[in-house]
């Protein structure tokens, strides 16, 4: 078996709109087109790769994320070329961020179901 890349990371979530938001404008991914699955959910395109948001029908248990926004909690990291600036604007927009430094490279913030997203610049991947 050889794996040879990320195709996509999923992510339930329970405002399919607020979600929206949140990877479409305020991480910049661009949203493309998903089959009719049954379900609602949107898709974006990252590089090579997707993310899938999904919204989860009532009474279904998904786990939950993180209580606290923690690096250690389970996470999907996106890179990034601009460490300052992405911070900055996460920052204006009200997002409480954990972040290293601009020579490590590395901060997490939680999307707004808590799932926690890292954002790395290429120096520290």
């Amino acid at each position: 078996m050889t794996l040879r890349a990320l195709h996509h990371a999923s992510f339930p979530v329970r405002d399919l709109e607020r979600a929206r938001r949140f990877y479409g404008e305020v991480l910049g991914l661009e949203e493309i087109e998903r089959p009719d699955l049954g379900f609602p959910g949107a898709w974006f395109r990252v590089g090579d790769a997707q993310v899938h948001l999904l919204v989860t029908p009532p009474g279904v248990d998904v786990g939950a994320p993180p209580a606290a926004l923690s690096p250690l909690a389970a996470h999907t990291a996106f890179a990034i070329d601009d460490y300052a600036r992405v911070l900055a604007a996460l920052e204006a927009q009200g997002f409480a961020v954990l972040g290293t430094s601009v020579e490590i490279g590395q901060m997490w913030v939680q999307d707004p179901d808590g799932h926690v997203i890292e954002l790395t610049t290429a120096r520290a991947r």
